[in-house]
């Protein structure tokens, strides 16, 4: 039977911090130590390699699925905003532009737990 103690995989800057320090060991080890494995009904660990990797890749900030539309010119957007001094969050031109927003345009705020929904209200809704 599986045993109950299961550890959550390392991601982001705290893996590929592990991966350095590791940098001795194979790759199999190095992603059994990052928390990439799981315990067999027979108690055998087996080591998530292909996870492991795309891990790495991802916390490396590689996009194996980039989007068609790039055309190799100029920046990405993030789509990341920071609050401003007094208190404003700016979406910016690039995401209005790329959702088809003209100004005048109204939207519905729902706010959750550490997430913010914007959702469009059309006009004809109101009539």
């Amino acid at each position: 039977m599986a045993t109950d103690t299961e550890t959550t995989p390392l991601t982001g800057k705290a893996l590929l911090q592990k991966v350095k320090e590791l940098q001795h060991l194979s790759r199999r080890e190095k992603a059994k130590r990052c928390g990439y494995f799981s315990i067999t009904k027979n108690n055998q660990t087996r080591v998530n390699l292909g996870e492991f990797l795309n891990a790495v890749i991802e916390a490396r900030g590689i996009d194996l699925n980039p989007d068609g539309s790039k055309d190799g010119r100029g920046r990405e957007p993030t789509y990341r905003v920071s609050v401003h001094k007094n208190g404003q969050i700016v979406i910016g031109s690039t995401y209005t532009q790329a959702m088809g927003l003209k100004p005048g345009d109204e939207f519905s705020i729902k706010l959750g737990y550490k997430h913010i929904h914007l959702i469009q209200v059309d006009a004809d809704e109101d009539l």
